[in-house]
């Protein structure tokens, strides 16, 4: 069970955004991601928890943020349903698309997971909901992704495979790299792993 600590940025202008501290482990049916996270100042400003099963599917979404609260699954789509920081409205949402996203790296695993790309090999056309904080506001994208490359690198317990992702967001033709290893994302446009407690856990390959 991989546990470690992200380090949260601006991607824009490298302004420090503040922490994720994680856990995530495979079960039975699937992955099941957990973490917290804080401010620069140490200030805990909200959680993430996502649970997707064998295919990759969102089983349970629950993210906080600034007291604003998600709750989705997928379900003829995906469905979700946001409450605001005092409780009394709930919204929901529903849209034809894959799987969900947003700025947590939970995220890239779960889609690379969901679309089980082979290295060299045509790319992948998605469409996500994505839940921006503070308030989490939902909006719909539409990416493509590429598994560009696999690379092995030797480490104390064997070689660790790390797949290197091309993103390209089609609306606004801006693209960017993911590299992640097994369940673990190394690096990525505003998160770098800052530390990691035990081996990333391995995926089948496709």
């Amino acid at each position: 069970m991989p546990r470690g600590r992200y380090s949260l940025y601006d991607p824009h202008d490298h302004s420090p955004l503040g922490e994720e501290r994680f856990h995530c482990a495979p079960g039975p049916s699937g992955w099941r991601y957990v973490s917290q996270l804080t401010a620069p100042s140490g200030t805990p400003t909200g959680s993430v928890d996502l649970a997707i099963d064998d295919l990759g599917r969102p089983i349970r979404l629950q993210l906080q943020s600034s007291d604003w609260q998600v709750r989705g699954a997928a379900l003829d789509g995906v469905t979700w349903v946001r409450t605001d920081p005092t409780g009394e409205h709930a919204t929901e949402g529903n849209v034809r698309a894959h799987a969900f996203s947003g700025a947590s790296p939970a995220f890239y695993v779960a889609i690379s997971r969901l679309l089980r790309l082979s290295p060299g090999g045509e790319s992948a056309r998605v469409r996500l909901v994505t839940f921006a904080p503070p308030v989490l506001a939902p909006l719909t994208l539409d990416q493509s992704w590429a598994l560009v490359d696999r690379t092995a690198h030797p480490t104390d317990s064997g070689p660790l495979e790390v797949d290197e992702y091309q993103v390209s967001h089609l609306d606004t033709g801006e693209q960017h790299s993911v590299h992640i290893a097994g369940d673990v994302v190394l690096s990525a446009p505003g998160i770098e792993l800052e530390e990691l407690d035990g081996p990333p856990s391995s995926w089948a390959r496709p």
